[in-house]
């Protein structure tokens, strides 16, 4: 295994539990990223707590999310949210998937999540997910086969994120330190945007125009974040 591809992993270990430390998952939710260098490949933790991830604990699917090598480790359930995502988002090179509270709130009611400041601009694009609506019956609520993934990843569309009601989110960035920004950031930005609907109902969000621009500046500025973020948790992989 080359350095590229060890460095993807260690990396995907650190996301796991950036996203813990930061309240975006607990013992349930997944981060995923491509592959590297194998086009229609991408790298998961096998089924295990975000917090306990390691290393070595990330195994390679391909693109129906079948482990490649012969894996026999036990995989998510919901592999299929990532899988499908990659195969109708070429400019998606990260996805997280989780129960973030505030998200989950916004999502059972008709209101729609918008960017309350800066550094969630990219909320200015979400979509959200119905699985009810989607498969016109009641379910377990989970996308647990490639069928879902794919009216999940339809819905999605050009979003950076879908609401999932009565389950969560999923978030997919241009990198994994995106979407992990994402991740952290919608969920800051949800819990602002109930706040503020508590106080009036007058709230002032972000243009479109403001959340483009905001977003471009900011993307520029993410290392920043990872950095940080991977000092406090960084592991013996």
């Amino acid at each position: 295994m080359n350095a590229i591809v060890l460095e993807a992993r260690r990396n995907l270990a650190r996301a796991n539990r950036i996203l813990y430390l930061k309240g975006i998952v607990d013992g349930f939710g997944h981060v995923s990223c491509r592959h590297p260098e194998i086009a229609g490949h991408y790298l998961i933790s096998c089924n295990r707590a975000p917090n306990l991830v390691r290393e070595a604990d990330i195994v390679e699917l391909d693109a129906d999310s079948d482990p490649v090598g012969g894996d026999t480790r036990r995989l998510y359930l919901e592999r299929f949210i990532h899988g499908e995502i990659y195969r109708t988002r070429p400019d998606v090179q990260a996805v997280v998937h989780s129960h973030s509270a505030a998200m989950i709130t916004i999502a059972a009611t008709d209101v729609a999540v918008k960017p309350m400041f800066h550094m969630a601009g990219f909320l200015t694009r979400t979509a959200k997910f119905d699985i009810r609506e989607a498969t016109g019956r009641e379910t377990d609520m989970l996308i647990g086969d490639p069928d879902l993934g794919r009216h999940l990843a339809d819905t999605l569309g050009p979003a950076s994120a879908v609401l999932m009601v009565g389950h969560g989110s999923t978030m997919v960035g241009t990198s994994l330190e995106e979407a992990i920004y994402r991740a952290v950031y919608a969920e800051v930005n949800a819990g602002m945007q109930l706040g503020a609907m508590r106080v009036s109902d007058r709230v002032r969000y972000l243009s479109e125009t403001e959340s483009d621009l905001a977003t471009e500046t900011n993307r520029g500025q993410l290392k920043r974040c990872w950095d940080l973020w991977c000092e406090e948790v960084d592991i013996d992989a």
